[in-house]
């Protein structure tokens, strides 16, 4: 008799799960709330502008690379161009000082020595660490459950490992901020942090990621974010999976300590022999399970003590063509800017013109990014202050970019904001958060050692996503919704297998 797998979420986890689980012989369905696929992974049209709100950089873009195996079995990549960038960011200084931080190790390291001398030492530091990552394969984290690794399976993860282990000691206990201290250039202390996101960010991930970029194998998949996860919805919907719009799970439903199905706002009832929740933990832990199967790890996850993003995004539309300008600049502010109650002394503003799919040609897509506490725009929902505060802080964005690009507020020509609870409201992602936890010492340990897909207690039930793959990183996000089904034949007896789809040809013209 065929077995049958519920999923919530028609995220990337939540398609990859449904992709994996229809491979293995599963009759598979996946319930999302939202009307689109792929949860954060996703962008929004506005006029003829496509706004995207996820990929910056794809670990896995390149052939034969780490966690290209996952988008060539998920079809994401199929006749997808991917376009690659030479640098990742520069950061602006006030005097017009400019830092590039360049992925070309060797570029990078003749790029510090000729902005500061008195740092060539520490440059020369920082490209050998990118070099040594050139190889590294952070994927061998994410290829079987830690439960299911036999002692062969760990000989061959330590093995691997070994060639690494003087750049991990190195580099383990460095986090961004630590390691731009170390330089003597008043700029490069400034713009460290700033480059990877956020400060906090061990330096062992920004190597790696910068490494990736050097090889090719982070790069932006023409079309962004949502075509991106409309291939993998494509995908599934081929294997023969069942999807299931507008469709949001209340509650879990459990059956002498088994999950056997959930429940719908509706009031319509689904069964089936094994639920997956690849949605928000907290909601699905707390809200759908009514916090019944929880021990003191899971409430200590969600206690504070590991970071989170929650952000606000301002995209336009702009009748002006940006391709010759750098795609991503960091400007650092000459006087702190209160937005949203929070002091900001730097504005990051990327434009999309290396992909012309994304706005009318000549024209621009522009998006600025700033961390925004939830807690904040939380108070003020529902009052008439939440839209006056949306307008204001595009208005104060809108003004800061006036400066760097004079001209440019008669240009736009449509406007979006995002704040943490649009993420919320369109993901249902626990206090907005654009990527589960952030990548720190914490959460990278964690990542490490494994977070459980369990729930103590439950059984036929198995967490998915980003709030189990601490880092949010969509290939982590795709590895956790193949390692559930593994779970999953592994309690059923049989043997984990998958497939890769036949490239399809393309004829010109």
């Amino acid at each position: 008799m065929e077995r049958s797998i519920i999923i919530i979420g028609g995220g990337i986890a939540g398609l990859a799960a449904g992709c994996y689980g229809q491979m293995n012989g599963y009759r598979t369905r996946v319930f999302e709330l939202h009307d689109l696929p792929g949860g954060l992974c996703t962008a929004w049209e506005r006029k003829e502008y496509i706004f995207d709100g996820c990929i910056h950089y794809l670990y896995g873009s390149g052939p034969g690379q780490p966690f290209n195996n996952i988008w060539e079995e998920l079809g994401a990549l199929h006749n997808r161009p991917i376009l690659h960038h030479q640098e990742f960011m520069r950061v602006v200084d006030v005097d017009g000082r400019a830092f590039t931080l360049y992925a070309d190790p060797d570029r990078l390291e003749e790029h510090i020595r000729e902005l500061s001398p008195a740092d060539a030492k520490m440059g020369k530091r920082f490209a050998d660490g990118v070099r040594q990552f050139l190889s590294f394969d952070m994927s061998r984290l994410t290829t079987k459950p830690r439960s299911l690794m036999t002692l062969a399976d760990w000989g061959r993860f330590f093995g691997g490992m070994m060639p690494y282990l003087g750049p991990l000691l190195r580099w383990w206990p460095l986090t961004a901020e630590v390691f731009g201290r170390r330089f003597k250039d008043p700029l490069l202390q400034k713009a460290l942090p700033l480059v990877f996101g956020w400060g906090e960010i061990p330096m062992m991930a920004a190597l790696t990621q910068l490494a990736y970029m050097h090889n090719h194998n982070g790069g932006f998949p023409a079309g962004g974010s949502l075509e991106f996860a409309r291939a993998v919805e494509k995908r599934y919907l081929e294997l023969g999976g069942e999807l299931h719009y507008k469709s949001q799970v209340e509650k879990i439903l459990v059956e002498n300590g088994r999950a056997v199905g959930v429940r719908l706002y509706n009031d319509e009832i689904h069964r089936a022999d094994y639920v997956i929740s690849a949605a928000d933990a907290y909601k699905t832990i707390f809200d759908m399970l009514d916090g019944r199967y929880v021990n003191r790890a899971i409430r200590r996850m969600f206690d504070g003590h590991l970071m989170i993003l929650s952000q606000v995004q301002v995209s336009l539309g702009v009748d002006r063509d940006l391709s010759a300008d750098p795609h991503w600049v960091t400007y650092l502010l000459d006087q702190p800017v209160l937005i949203a109650g929070e002091a900001h002394t730097s504005i990051g503003v990327k434009h999309y013109c290396f992909d012309p799919s994304l706005a009318p040609a000549g024209k621009s897509i522009v998006e600025v990014m700033i961390r925004s506490h939830y807690d904040y725009w939380q108070r003020i929902y529902g009052h008439r202050l939440y839209d006056t505060e949306q307008i204001q802080v595009s208005d104060i964005l809108i003004d800061l970019l006036e400066k760097y690009y004079p001209g440019i507020k008669d240009q736009i020509e449509v406007s979006d904001v995002a704040t943490p609870l649009s993420y919320e409201r369109y993901t249902g992602n626990w206090q907005g958060s654009t990527c589960g936890w952030l990548l720190t010492k914490p959460s990278m340990l964690l990542l490490l050692l494994g977070v459980s897909k369990r729930l103590p207690g439950l059984q036929n039930f198995y967490l998915a996503g980003q709030w189990v793959e601490p880092g949010g990183s969509l290939p982590l996000a795709a590895a956790s919704g193949r390692n559930t089904i593994q779970l999953i034949c592994h309690a059923d007896g049989k043997p984990f297998v998958t497939a890769t789809p036949a490239p399809v040809s393309v004829t010109p013209g």
